[in-house]
C-alpha cells in the first residue's frame, strides 16, 4: 500500500533547498538539481551560489495550475 501524498505544508520557508525539494518530491538532491539544469523545475532563485525555490511556485505547479508554456 502506498502512503498518501500530502499537501506541502502552509507555513514553513518561502524559499526551499534542494534537499527540502528532494524530500518532498521523494527523489534525490542530484535530480533535483538535474530538473534544474533542464528548466523543468519552476520558481527556480539562485542567490550566490545557493539554488533555492520558491514554494509557492512548487507547489502551484504540482497543483496542476501552472500555465508556463512546456518545453519540446
Amino acid at each position: 500500500m502506498s502512503a498518501p501524498i500530502r499537501a506541502m505544508p502552509e507555513e514553513g520557508p518561502e524559499l526551499l533547498t534542494a534537499q527540502e525539494v528532494a524530500a518532498y518530491l521523494r527523489t534525490s538532491r542530484a535530480a533535483v538539481y538535474h530538473l534544474i539544469e533542464r528548466g523543468q523545475l519552476p520558481g527556480v532563485v539562485r542567490v550566490g551560489r545557493r539554488v533555492l525555490v520558491r514554494r509557492d511556485v512548487l507547489q502551484t505547479a504540482l497543483d496542476g495550475d501552472d500555465q508556463r508554456p512546456r518545453r519540446e
